[in-house]
């Protein structure tokens, strides 16, 4: 726990004199002021992130962490447990959709094994595997407090070693069959909504199956006591709480990404977050280091029910609509060009001044 607490401390507030620089460089640019909405937003907050007013993203990555969950014993996914590694090596061989969406950003694809219940040999693989597979959190807590934190350990350590070869933008993709299901279960614990509100079709699941996974939800929460009385706000919103509902509900790939998340924000790195399972890892993070919530940009508004709630709770605003539900970092990438596209509006558009254009 020391060294995680140690990680914790060591993420500082955003620059905000550079946050007021890039504004002022703004509101210079041939443009009535505040025209390029969002796209300012962006500016303002990367610069605020990074201490540059016109940063440049030369190297930049999404990383995808994989991890199998044991609740999928409880028959809650359209798809068999055993699409997880065959996906992992999809990834791996550049077919997946995440691979043709970075390499039209010109992003790189870390693909991290956290917790695939298979034995993956790839040279491509980054291999941190804690155990194979959570345990099914309906029956049991699904992780140990103590393989929770090596996986958001491992997180921040792929961070670290991608900051020092120069990598400086990261997007959070994941693969896990079942992964919705632990997400649902995480925002009800930590936003104290019920399962009928947390809970998605994730896979494409029917109405039945879909009755049936909020029960499942519902059973995990009650197995591991979780259900936070309404006026216990205060200790259900503490860093431990968070790592206690990510350990008893969650999974490996989560707890990497929430690492991935706290690495980002301790290399003072924009990080994108995906959809609802990375944003159930925004969450988790944003409890535990309420500062990185300002390192991290929600990239899109996925078609899971519950991604508005998960996002409203981290306070977090998605800059797409895309009725996107894939995962593995899709909707993150994309928003790799709108970050770019800011950056170009700081480093490329003429001023008033330079333009010879009059402001009045």
């Amino acid at each position: 726990m020391s060294n995680l607490q140690a990680i914790i401390g060591a993420i500082e507030p955003i620059h905000s004199e550079m946050v007021n620089q890039a504004n002022d460089h703004l509101n210079q640019l041939t443009k009535p002021q505040g025209s390029l909405g969002k796209l300012e937003d962006i500016a303002r907050q990367v610069a605020g992130i990074t201490g540059e007013v016109k940063p440049l993203f030369d190297k930049k990555a999404v990383i995808v962490m994989a991890g199998d969950h044991g609740v999928c014993e409880e028959g809650i996914s359209a798809f068999p447990a055993e699409v997880t590694p065959q996906m992992v090596l999809n990834f791996l061989h550049g077919g997946a959709a995440v691979n043709v969406l970075a390499r039209h950003a010109g992003a790189d694809v870390v693909c991290v094994d956290m917790g695939v219940n298979a034995d993956l040999e790839h040279p491509n693989l980054v291999s941190c595997k804690v155990r194979k597979g959570s345990r099914n959190m309906a029956r049991e807590a699904a992780l140990t407090l103590e393989e929770t934190v090596q996986a958001i350990e491992a997180g921040v350590q792929i961070v670290d070693d991608l900051a020092e070869k120069g990598y400086r933008l990261f997007a959070t993709g994941e693969m896990g069959i079942g992964n919705t299901t632990a997400s649902a279960a995480i925002l009800c614990a930590l936003a104290g909504v019920d399962a009928e509100i947390s809970v998605g079709r994730g896979t494409g699941i029917d109405d039945a199956k879909m009755l049936h996974k909020q029960s499942v939800v519902n059973k995990a929460l009650d197995v591991n006591g979780l259900r936070p009385a309404k006026d216990n706000a205060a200790d259900t919103s503490s860093g431990d709480y968070a790592l206690e509902v990510l350990s008893k509900v969650g999974g490996l790939e989560i707890a990497g990404l929430v690492g991935v998340i706290l690495g980002a924000a301790k290399n003072r790195c924009p990080v994108v977050v995906d959809g609802y399972i990375s944003s159930a890892a925004a969450l988790v993070a944003s409890r535990l280091a309420p500062l990185s919530a300002s390192y991290m940009l929600a990239s899109h508004l996925s078609q899971e029910q519950g991604h508005a709630k998960m996002l409203e709770t981290v306070g977090l605003t998605a800059m797409l609509q895309m009725d996107m539900r894939l995962g593995e970092g899709t909707g993150a990438v994309l928003v790799f060009n709108l970050i770019e596209a800011a950056g170009k509006i700081m480093r490329e558009m003429a001023t008033f001044e330079s333009a010879g254009v009059s402001r009045e």
